[in-house]
């Protein structure tokens, strides 16, 4: 069964408790599993399709700045409603090596850019990879899933970026390595968010972006 087949049989079994704008937030979040769910030939678009899932479960009207702000909060909130550790689990035994070989791929790692590009401050980027690279092993070594995921979701976010903003070719042979680990690590951790989620629809997960309105 897949990932979408068995938290759509879920939803759909206890949907009726749920608050109407968490109800939203899971309904959107489930469906746009299903559809990354089918790129099974593409992994630029399912990695987008991973990253809308992932939004409609984190975004919340209020908060339309400060994105990574944003999912970080959520990122805190899914850590602790995870009693029985799933997400170090994922991290630590189901999924440790593209993990790995993501957070220690430069090329989505924010200072990287900034440094070639041009920005001032950041000709130490060699130097911020390798203590990022220390503090992945001590987190790991310490279980600290929040640390983990807070790194992994900024470089996350930056290929994110790159490819909203262009700044990646359509099924380009340079950013391989990055968009295959990136596509699965969001397969692998978004359906666990959710079903984290449905655990604990009490929780105040904020109102969604663009709530249904009838005309």
């Amino acid at each position: 069964m897949s990932d979408f087949d068995r938290l759509k049989t879920r939803q759909r079994a206890i949907r009726d408790g749920f608050p109407s704008d968490f109800g939203l937030r899971i309904h959107r979040a489930i469906s746009w599993l299903g559809r990354a769910e089918r790129e099974t030939e593409d992994p630029d678009a399912a990695f987008l399709f991973y990253w809308i899932a992932f939004n409609a479960a984190y975004a919340a009207e209020q908060d339309l700045a400060g994105e990574k702000d944003l999912f970080r909060s959520y990122l805190q909130k899914v850590v602790a409603l995870d009693h029985s550790h799933r997400i170090y689990d994922a991290v630590w035994t189901g999924f440790p090596g593209p993990i790995r070989m993501f957070l220690q791929n430069r090329f989505v790692f924010g200072p990287f850019w900034h440094h070639f590009n041009g920005i001032e401050g950041f000709d130490d980027w060699q130097d911020r990879f390798a203590t990022s690279k220390r503090r992945f092993a001590e987190a790991l070594k310490a279980r600290d899933t929040l640390t983990i995921l807070s790194m992994l979701f900024d470089r996350l976010y930056v290929l994110r970026n790159q490819l909203i903003h262009g700044g990646a070719t359509w099924n380009s042979g340079v950013n391989r390595d990055q968009m295959r680990d990136g596509t699965a690590i969001l397969a692998f951790l978004v359906p666990v968010f959710i079903d984290l989620m449905m655990d604990a629809p009490e929780q105040d997960w904020g109102a969604p972006f663009y709530p249904v309105v009838q005309a």
